[in-house]
């Protein structure tokens, strides 16, 4: 039996073992703090733009939610009542990541396995289905690309599944990429275009002059900056960082996931399928990853035999199949959550800039999310689709004081 993987971090392709130790630099144009999906996307492009840039990470890169995550791209599956304000940015942010999977397979010489083989949300048996008609009709009148799927059109497409599938909704535009091969690309494309990243050294706060952020502190090391950039994740609204009376609702919202190897004997799925507890996402290598739960249990760390039992059995609930697959990872992340899953996005004080939040959409969101803050250093604002995603939608003004 081969030994079963219980972190993102082991589950690494690409990704150098060894810490990267680099030296904390005296000044950067851009100092990113948190060095994830979301912070190595947008140190990259501005990197790419001509600016020097240093990320700094508490832990090591992809640690977070970025190396947990499934790579789901997948605007029209996630679409749910009370989302309609994210929709068009979900949209336009799809819409860039063919530009972005080109660009960084360049820059990196890797390939990041990006599949544009939709996604198919389920019911099965007849109780599901009405609930499952009502999701067609809120994506239908938000002008999603979706189509309805009788049973047997779900199974034609899906020849595994079980029998007690009963109908299907078809996102056609749907897609997906491997997150440890994203990982991989972007620590070579930063580290190409001359980013310094610096692992395992927290960011104890900011320097500020005349009411503007000027750099960080990191220990008794103090880095001067034109822009600071927070893209820390779930840990992106922890006290002690942010200047006082700041307030970001972001806290993390945890998940557990496994991978199950497919061989020619068990099979595999054409594309992500979706049930009401799971996902199930095929990877090109020949892996099932199978997510995820979601815990509100703060930073509680570790895998629980009822989390994996609960996707176990949703996944055989629709694919018999699973009973017959090694088991090859399992682990936990943390997602980064704002009070209403849509990320933040926006100079929050003269010299800082947020870039957090993003839910279980940052591998959707990342293309977008790295362009308008890219936009917003080098123009001095951000561009329209971004405009919506400040904190002041929480009904807070200044430095985060509620509203009386």
């Amino acid at each position: 039996m081969s030994e079963i993987l219980t972190s993102p971090f082991e589950r690494r392709r690409g990704l150098d073992a060894r810490p990267r130790a680099a030296a904390l630099p005296q000044r950067a144009d851009v100092v990113v703090v948190g060095g994830g999906l979301i912070g190595l996307s947008i140190a990259w492009r501005l990197a790419e733009a001509g600016r020097s840039v240093a990320v700094i990470e508490r832990g090591r890169v992809g640690d977070g939610a970025s190396l947990a995550a499934t790579g789901m791209l997948a605007p029209a599956a996630e679409h749910e009542p009370g989302s309609d304000g994210l929709l068009p940015l979900a949209l336009e942010s799809l819409n860039r990541w063919p530009g972005f999977r080109d660009a960084l397979q360049a820059a990196s010489s890797l390939d990041i396995d990006y599949r544009a083989d939709g996604t198919v949300v389920l019911a099965v048996g007849r109780d599901e289905v009405e609930r499952l008609r009502f999701r067609f009709d809120l994506q239908k009148r938000s002008g999603v690309a979706a189509e309805w799927l009788s049973g047997p059109q779900v199974r034609a497409r899906e020849p595994l599944l079980r029998p007690n599938v009963t109908a299907g909704i078809l996102c056609p535009l749907d897609a997906q990429v491997d997150p440890r091969l994203v990982m991989a690309a972007l620590l070579r494309a930063c580290e190409a275009a001359g980013v310094v990243i610096v692992e395992e050294t927290a960011v104890d706060g900011l320097e500020r002059r005349g009411g503007r952020v000027v750099g960080v502190r990191a220990g008794e090391t103090a880095v001067a900056a034109d822009t600071v950039i927070l893209a820390a994740g779930a840990w992106s609204g922890q006290p002690g960082f942010l200047p006082d009376g700041f307030a970001l609702p972001v806290r993390p919202l945890k998940g557990q996931s496994l991978a199950l190897r497919t061989t020619r004997r068990t099979g595999t799925l054409s594309g992500m399928v979706w049930t009401a507890e799971i996902h199930m996402a095929p990877k090109g290598d020949g892996g099932l990853i199978i997510g995820a739960t979601v815990e509100d249990c703060g930073f509680k760390p570790g895998v629980t035999a009822g989390g994996l039992f609960a996707l176990l059995e949703g996944a055989r609930r629709i694919l018999p199949g699973v009973e017959e697959m090694e088991v090859e990872a399992v682990w936990s992340g943390f997602r980064p959550t704002s009070d209403d899953d849509a990320p933040i996005i926006e100079e929050a004080a003269p010299g800082l800039i947020v870039a957090t939040g993003h839910h279980r959409n940052g591998y959707l969101l990342a293309p977008a999310t790295a362009d308008a803050v890219a936009g917003l250093v080098q123009d001095g604002a951000l561009p329209d689709f971004a405009r919506n995603f400040g904190r002041a939608r929480f009904g807070t003004t200044g430095e985060g004081r509620a509203v009386a």
